[in-house]
This record gives structure tokens, sequence and C-alpha cells, in this order.
């Protein structure tokens, strides 16, 4: 069950990642495409299974926030992800700022997945 659920999360990040990239060249862009009801509503329904299968893995091994530092860190990353998208795909944003957010939420994603592998709050820092 671990196994399956930890693929399901996979899954779900990169399917996360790529449908924020495509929905944030579509804000930078002006793209009609980002205001499509499938591109409103499939990102809740991915990070929603993203989010529930985080949580089911953190249960099952046993990992606790604000105990095992690595976990809080992806936790604050989460958080700083979700407000650099929510400036970065809101149309109503200066050009300049939604691009600097886009980058900046890409960045913070990068930085989640590499503490997620190395299990440090270093991230791939902690490899050099």
């Amino acid at each position: 069950m671990y196994l399956t659920l930890k693929h399901l999360h996979i899954t779900c990040v990169a399917l996360s990642i790529a449908g924020f990239a495509l929905r944030g060249w579509w804000s930078i862009s002006a793209s009609p495409l980002l205001q499509a009801r499938p591109t409103r509503v499939i990102p809740h329904i991915v990070d929603s299974c993203l989010l529930a299968s985080a949580v089911a893995l953190a249960w099952m091994a046993g990992f606790v926030p604000f105990v095992d530092g690595w976990l809080t860190a992806k936790i604050g990353g989460l958080l700083a992800y979700i407000v650099l998208g929510g400036v970065a795909l809101k149309v109503s944003r200066p050009l300049s700022q939604r691009a600097a957010a886009w980058a900046g939420a890409l960045f913070v994603y990068a930085y989640i997945v590499s503490v997620a592998i190395t299990k440090t709050p270093l991230g791939w820092l902690a490899l050099l």
C-alpha cells in the first residue's frame, strides 16, 4: 500500500508542476486557455490527491511535522509555493510581477523536491 501511495504521490507531483508551469506560461502570454473550465478545475483535483497522498504517506511512515525538520521545511516551502503561485496566476497583477512570481514558484517547487529526495531541510545544498 505504501509503495502504491508513493507512486501516486510522485505522479501527482509531476502532473501538478507540469500543470502549473503551463498555466504560468499561459498567464504570462495572456492566453485565453487560462480561463478554460478544465484549466481551473483539474489543478484542484490533482493538488487534492497530492496533498491527501502526502498526508497518508507521512502518517504511514510515522513522520511528524515540526518534529522531522525536512517535513517542516517541505510544508514551509509548500506555503511559499502557494503564495507565489497565486501571484503568478492572478491576471490582474502586472506582467513583471507574475513572471517573477512564476519563476520563484518553480524555484521553490524544485527546493521542495530536493528536500523530499535528500530528507534534509538543506535540500540539494546538503550534497555539496
